[in-house]
């Protein structure tokens, strides 16, 4: 519609108004900038022609974006928007092997493209899935299979099985597939893009991380290493006793002291099994012991 008034402003204002929009949800094209005249002769108004703008579904913006997305790519694919109630599905008709990719990389990066301009404004994210010639279906067969096969293997084994790295819509339905299993559990490990999920047994042997399992040669427990790094006792001996600091009731005489003769400074029931030298204090006196020694002979005072 073309609405007029004395300047550019105003005809948009009366436009907006009277089509009952706002001005981002317009297409405004000026027809006149309108000319004032002089003494109010030959006074020209202002021309503006505004439309209504045609506001895209969230799958329909996700349609044409992929619509110019496919010609960069050389691609000769055309998306046909399926559904967008519950999950937006976008098929792709065209060209199956160029598009899915190896493993169906390219179509899952052309998925995740189509799922960020979708959702772009919105407070909850929907989901958008993007497929070709049944590709999505079949391979969350193949995954459901897949999924039950390592599960078999992880409870015959009795240890953890990681199967190989997937995108977070491909574990989903592996989570799913085990879900109501009672015999394993499923935990997604490692960092995007190279996180997998791994498969644990219920029956999963007890395996400490780092430790050597086994017996000795006499059927004694054999250790390892712990979880830091420290051996522990192999071949079942025993850990040596703490030594403690020596007590006031110590010997104070150096040397050994494992007897309960009469050593000078012995006391009963004090510290045994002590080796080396004992240093006392130094102002207690350490009794002299004494021998018997002829006295020298006397002279005469004529030796030299």
């Amino acid at each position: 519609m073309v609405f007029q008034a004395k300047t550019v402003e105003e005809a948009i204002a009366q436009g907006l108004k009277e089509l009952n929009i706002i001005r981002e949800d317009a297409e405004i094209t000026v027809l006149e900038q309108g000319k004032r005249g002089i003494l109010g002769f030959g006074a020209v108004p202002a021309k503006v022609e505004i439309t209504a703008k045609v506001k895209l579904t969230d799958g329909q913006r996700a349609e044409k974006f992929l619509e110019g997305l496919f010609p960069l790519l050389g691609a000769e694919v055309t998306p046909v928007l399926a559904d967008e109630e519950e999950k937006i599905v976008i098929n792709l008709e065209g060209d199956a092997k160029g598009i899915i990719g190896r493993r169906g990389e390219v179509i899952d990066a052309v998925q995740t493209l189509a799922g960020a301009v979708a959702n772009t404004g919105r407070k909850e994210y929907k989901r958008v899935v993007v497929d070709c010639g049944n590709y999505r279906e079949e391979r969350e067969e193949t995954l459901k299979r897949v999924a039950q096969k390592m599960a078999a293997k992880a409870v015959r084994i009795g240890k953890r099985v990681r199967l190989e790295p997937m995108n977070p819509y491909e574990r989903r339905i592996i989570h799913a597939a085990l879900i109501e299993n009672t015999e394993v559990t499923t935990k997604s490990e490692g960092r995007e893009p190279a996180r997998y999920v791994v498969i644990t047994p219920k029956n999963m042997k007890n395996e400490k991380h780092g430790e050597r399992g086994g017996k000795g040669r006499y059927g004694e427990k054999r250790g390892g290493r712990d979880g830091r790094g420290n051996r522990g006792d192999r071949g079942g001996r025993k850990p040596y006793p703490k030594r403690e600091l020596p007590s006031e009731a110590t010997p104070e005489t150096s040397g050994t002291s494992l007897g309960s003769g009469t050593t000078p400074g012995y006391k009963k029931g004090g510290f045994t099994g002590f080796f080396g030298t004992y240093l006392g204090k130094a102002e207690e006196e350490t009794p002299v012991m004494t021998e018997n020694v002829a006295p020298m002979p006397e002279t005469d005072g004529n030796e030299e």
